[in-house]
């Protein structure tokens, strides 16, 4: 069993179960995000939102390290190969 994907995941190596290289940059594109909406809203003495936009950046770190390691798994068990943003 491979550990690039989760245990119950419908996906193999051959075909991915989440196209990684996507949700890499989405995580990304978040994270700039939130953290720039974060600093928006503390600037704006709306504290509420931006605690919350905090959170969501934290989120996207955590989902960042997450597809970090999948990543890695699939290098190691795919040595060479080149991966398109989609997949």
């Amino acid at each position: 069993m491979t550990r690039s994907q989760p245990r119950r995941a419908r996906g193999t190596v051959g075909h991915a179960y989440s196209a990684l290289n996507m949700r890499l940059l989405l995580a990304g594109f978040g994270l700039v995000t939130m953290t720039v909406f974060a600093v928006l809203a503390f600037n704006a003495d709306l504290v509420w939102l931006g605690v919350l936009c905090v959170v969501f950046a934290v989120v996207a770190v955590v989902d960042l390290i997450i597809i970090q390691r999948r990543r890695a798994a699939r290098r190691r068990e795919e040595p060479g190969a080149r991966h398109s943003l989609f997949e």
